[in-house]
């Protein structure tokens, strides 16, 4: 049988590597790389189960397409190789064509998949090198430039005035990127979990959201003041429960906030920050009245280094805002929602739980 189906794969063109036993195939992955295994179940020292738990549980290999073809037809034996996560079940008797599909299938399902990975890929490193070449090297160049200058005019020789203002120039450019090595450090510890785990150990149930709110929007009355804009906040009474990660809440309503002050209608800007529950959830809306956001471009709006226009709206910063608030809900088992007209404006809404405090988590 194993040479039988040796014979029809490499009739049709496949490179086939065989093996005995489940060990013996783990042997042969080692030493070279594949693209699909086919694998019977009953085997002597390694069965298939087993074989098909150590390949997924290596890096290496976890990504390869994985065929079960056995002679087990019991419904409870499908059923567990499913469970597994198994790519496809084949039953002896099969027909060549049957097999010769199933392969062709699962490979050209898992070379889309590689392109999609790839492109994804592809268009990060792209953003990250615009990003560094462009965000970077703007305070960078802030930072060198009006340090040159002090050094080369000497700072006795340059007046109080002249010093103080070179100086808030080079703390403009730091303080930039700072905010950017935050933004680039808070997405890896989204990706890695890390951002997860901070938010398991720190979490608190938490029953002053409302003041927490009231506060974010009084710090940010300034800006709003700078950009002309009128910050309004329509909170109920009283807000409930939750559980929150406090300082992730408040960077990503702080995150939404300046995003609608920096996109409000220019010398006519309002921003209205709004709270409400249901049954089982607590709303916090950031409304603007500004240039809103085309329909075909919110669903790219959380991407990871993502901008919108962002030559024509000359934006600072690395695209990281939405797709960092999008995380942090989303660790505290939230959502966010997004409703944009152009011309009329955008409105952010958080969805975080309800929760009561006798259902909030054993801390200890």
């Amino acid at each position: 049988m194993l040479d039988g189906i040796r014979d029809i794969l490499e009739m049709d063109g496949y490179h086939v590597t065989t093996a005995l036993d489940g060990r013996e195939a783990l042997n042969v992955l080692a030493e070279h790389s594949f693209d699909l295994i086919v694998s019977d179940i009953m085997m002597p020292h390694m069965d298939g189960y087993q074989l098909f738990s150590a390949v997924r549980a290596s890096p290496k290999w976890f990504r390869i397409p994985f065929i079960f073809l056995t002679a087990k037809d019991q419904r409870i034996d499908v059923r567990l190789g499913k469970q597994l996560g198994a790519d496809d079940y084949l039953t002896k008797p099969f027909e060549a064509e049957d097999l010769l599909v199933a392969v062709e299938a699962k490979l050209e399902r898992s070379a889309a998949l590689q392109a999609a990975a790839e492109a994804e890929i592809g268009e990060l490193k792209q953003n990250i090198l615009n990003t560094l070449s462009h965000e970077f090297r703007t305070p960078l160049t802030y930072v060198h430039g009006y340090l040159d200058l002090i050094l080369e005019e000497g700072p006795d020789q340059l007046s109080v005035e002249e010093l103080s203002g070179f100086l808030k120039r080079v703390k403009q450019g730091s303080d930039r990127l700072r905010h950017l090595v935050d933004d680039f450090v808070f997405l890896v510890m989204l990706e890695t979990g890390e951002a997860m785990a901070a938010f398991r150990w720190e979490r608190v149930y938490f029953t002053d959201l409302r003041s927490t709110i009231e506060t974010i929007v009084r710090q940010k009355r300034p800006l709003a003041r700078r950009r002309e804009a009128t910050l309004v906040v329509e909170l109920s009474e009283p807000l409930p429960g939750t559980v929150l990660h406090v300082g992730y809440i408040r960077s990503a309503l702080n995150r939404l906030i300046d995003n609608a002050i920096k996109f409000s209608k220019e010398g006519d800007g309002q921003v209205i920050v709004r709270a409400w529950t249901d049954d089982d959830w607590i709303y916090i809306a950031v409304q603007d009245n500004g240039i809103g956001i085309a329909s075909e471009e919110i669903p790219h709006l959380f991407k990871r280094l993502h901008q919108i226009n962002r030559q024509m709206l000359e934006q600072q910063g690395i695209g990281a805002g939405l797709s960092i608030v999008k995380g942090i809900v989303e660790i505290h088992g939230g959502r966010i929602e997004v409703a944009s007209q152009v011309g009329k404006g955008s409105t952010f809404t958080l969805v975080l739980p309800i929760v009561a405090a006798e259902q909030s988590p054993d801390w200890n």
